[in-house]
C-alpha cells in the first residue's frame, strides 16, 4: 500500500464522505430477477435514491408481475422484451449461471450491473470478461459494499492520513446465517466463499490490494445442507500487512456473543467496523464505525448516515451511472477488476483442497 499522507488536524467525524454523489440525469434501470434480495435491496435503495425503474424480468413469471405490481413498475415477458429498453442501465440480479446468457442478450456497449460473483467460478468469470469485452459491454460487478457509508467514511479516513500506513485487518463474523432465504444456493459446490466472504475478499483488495497469494480452509457444518458455512483465511501481503478472516455462520446460540467486525490497524491510528445487517439478517442492526485518529487520545464514534443494505446499493449504481453519462472517470469495480477478486477467490477454493503442512513425526527413540 502506498504511503498517506500524515493529519495532524483534529479529527471531525462528520467531514467523512459517506455517499456516491449522484447522478444528474439518471436513465432508466431494468432488473432481471425476482429474488428477495431485489425486494430487500435493490428497489428500497432506487426508490430513497430518485432513480427510475423501468421494470424487471424473472423465468418465474408469478413471481415477477408479484414484484413489480407491489413496486409499481412493468413485468416484461422475456429476456428479449427486457433488454430492448431503450438507453436502459441493466441490473442483473440473477444467479450465477444466468450471467451469460443475459448479457449476451444486451445490445451492443451496454451499461450493466452484474451481481455478485462474478460466475460459479473463475473460468465462469473468464467466460463473462470475454463477453464483455467483445460485446464492449460497460459492466461493473455488485461488490457494494465498497460503496457502503461505513466503507466510504473508512476509505476517506485512511486517505486523509487518520489511521497512517495500514498494517492489520482482522475480520471476524460469528453469527447464524438464515441459508434458506437463499434456495438457489441448495447444491451448488461452493457457497460460503464464493457467495459471502467474496465482499471482504473485495473490500480488501480495493484497501490493500492484490495479495500475493492465500492460505484458506472452508467447510460445511452437519446441520445445513449447503455446501460450506466457515472459512478461516490468510491473505498473504508480505511482511508488512498480516490480514486473516474468521468467518462462522453458525453460532446460533444467542445474540450476546455474536459478532460481526471487522479491525483494521494502522501505523498512527485504528477503526473498527460493525456490519450489522448480517445480525439477524434480513432486519439487522444499526452499521457502526469507531476510529481512534492519528494523534488522538480516545475512540470517536462516526455518525453514520445509513446502512449497507440498502444505502451500498445506491453509492453502486450512481457510479455506474454517472460512468454512463460520463460524469464519472472511472467504473469501480469494473469486471476487469471484478476478475481479479474471482481470482482470489478461486486461489481460496485451491488452497482449501490442498493438503496442510503436515507435522514432522515423533523421532524414534
Amino acid at each position: 500500500m502506498t504511503d498517506v499522507q500524515d493529519s495532524k488536524a483534529s479529527f471531525d467525524p462528520a467531514s467523512l464522505q459517506q455517499w456516491w454523489p449522484k447522478p444528474s440525469r439518471p436513465r432508466p434501470i431494468v432488473i432481471f430477477g425476482a429474488g428477495s434480495i431485489v425486494s430487500d435491496a435493490h428497489f428500497p435503495a432506487y426508490r430513497k435514491a430518485g432513480f427510475p425503474v423501468a421494470g424487471l424480468y424473472d423465468p418465474d413469471h408469478e413471481k415477477a408481475r408479484a414484484t413489480a405490481a407491489r413496486w409499481g413498475v412493468e413485468a416484461y415477458a422475456s429476456v428479449e422484451e427486457a433488454a430492448a429498453i431503450e438507453g436502459a442501465i441493466f441490473d442483473l440480479a440473477t444467479p450465477p449461471a444466468a450471467h451469460a446468457r443475459i448479457l449476451a442478450a444486451l445490445p451492443e456497449g451496454s451499461y450493466a450491473l452484474v451481481q455478485k460473483p462474478m460466475g460459479a467460478d473463475l473460468d465462469a468469470a473468464t467466460e463473462i470478461l470475454d463477453l464483455c469485452r467483445k460485446r464492449r459491454l460497460h459492466a461493473a460487478v455488485n461488490f457494494q459494499l465498497r460503496f457502503a457509508p461505513m466503507m466510504l467514511a473508512l476509505r476517506d479516513a485512511i486517505q486523509r492520513g487518520l489511521l497512517g500506513n495500514i498494517v492489520d485487518f482482522d475480520a471476524h463474523l460469528a453469527l447464524a446465517t438464515p441459508w434458506g432465504l437463499w434456495p438457489f444456493l441448495k447444491g451448488l459446490p461452493r457457497i460460503e466463499i464464493a457467495m459471502h466472504s467474496i465482499h471482504y475478499l473485495d473490500l480488501v483488495r480495493s484497501l490493500l490490494g492484490d495479495p500475493k497469494g492465500v492460505h484458506a480452509k472452508t467447510l460445511g457444518y452437519p446441520h445445513h445442507d449447503v455446501a460450506q458455512t466457515r472459512t478461516s483465511a490468510i491473505l498473504d501481503y508480505g511482511d508488512s500487512v498480516r490480514c486473516a478472516l474468521s468467518i462462522n455462520h453458525d453460532h446460533d446460540y444467542g445474540r450476546k456473543f455474536q459478532a460481526c467486525a471487522f479491525r483494521i490497524c494502522g501505523t498512527k491510528g485504528a477503526a473498527t467496523v460493525k456490519l450489522g445487517v448480517n445480525l439477524d439478517y434480513p432486519t439487522g442492526e444499526p452499521d457502526e464505525l469507531w476510529i481512534y485518529p492519528a494523534d488522538g487520545d480516545a475512540w470517536i464514534e462516526v455518525p453514520l448516515e445509513g446502512t449497507w443494505f440498502p444505502d451500498a446499493f445506491i453509492g453502486r449504481m450512481a457510479n455506474l451511472q454517472r460512468f454512463a453519462s460520463g460524469e464519472d472517470e472511472t467504473l469501480v469495480g469494473d469486471v476487469e477488476d471484478a476478475w481479479r477478486t474471482m481470482a482470489l477467490v478461486e486461489a481460496a477454493y485451491q488452497s482449501s483442497a490442498q493438503p496442510a503442512t503436515p507435522l514432522r513425526a515423533l523421532p524414534e527413540t
